[in-house]
């Protein structure tokens, strides 16, 4: 288990924007352009109810995380991702774990979210801890590749 200090970050926070900008990349690779859901930055800047976290190992940026609220009950969360030398060691849990936490405080009572079918380690991962799959919902209905998944809190 690494030693991971999750924190809030402002949307235009340098380390959050890079690592952003790997997870599209890595998007990008997988899938067809129409089939790459991104997080509108600007608009989210504007918007309160979006919290992004980052995962630090010391001063290293190792993965981040968001959350946009869907309704009163529940959260999507979003841009999560984690550098690859360091899955598998505890950040995408911190990660997790301090976004639901903090849904939980605020009285949402669900997580949803979207992956790709090409994805299986974030499947996993989700499963293990107490996703189920879902229909497709919001902006994935048409998409073939996502996968959409809850967790009751």
């Amino acid at each position: 288990m690494s030693n991971v200090q999750v924190r809030e970050a402002a949307v235009n926070n340098k380390d959050l924007l890079g690592l952003i900008a790997k997870l599209d990349r890595y998007l990008y690779e997988l899938y067809p352009a129409d089939e790459v859901f991104v997080v509108d930055l600007e608009a989210a800047s504007q918007d309160d109810n979006i919290v992004f976290v980052l995962a630090y190992e010391g001063e290293n940026a190792v993965g981040c995380g968001a959350y946009l609220p869907l309704d009163e009950s529940s959260v999507e969360l979003k841009r999560f991702y984690v550098e690859p030398d360091k899955r598998g060691t505890g950040v995408a849990a911190a990660i997790f774990r301090y976004l639901s936490d903090k849904a939980r405080a605020l009285g949402y009572t669900s997580l949803k979210l979207e992956t790709g079918d090409e994805q299986p380690e974030a499947i996993r991962f989700y499963t293990k801890n107490g996703f189920r799959r879902i229909d497709r919902f919001g902006e994935y209905v048409n998409s073939d590749s996502s996968v959409c998944m809850e967790k009751v809190l």
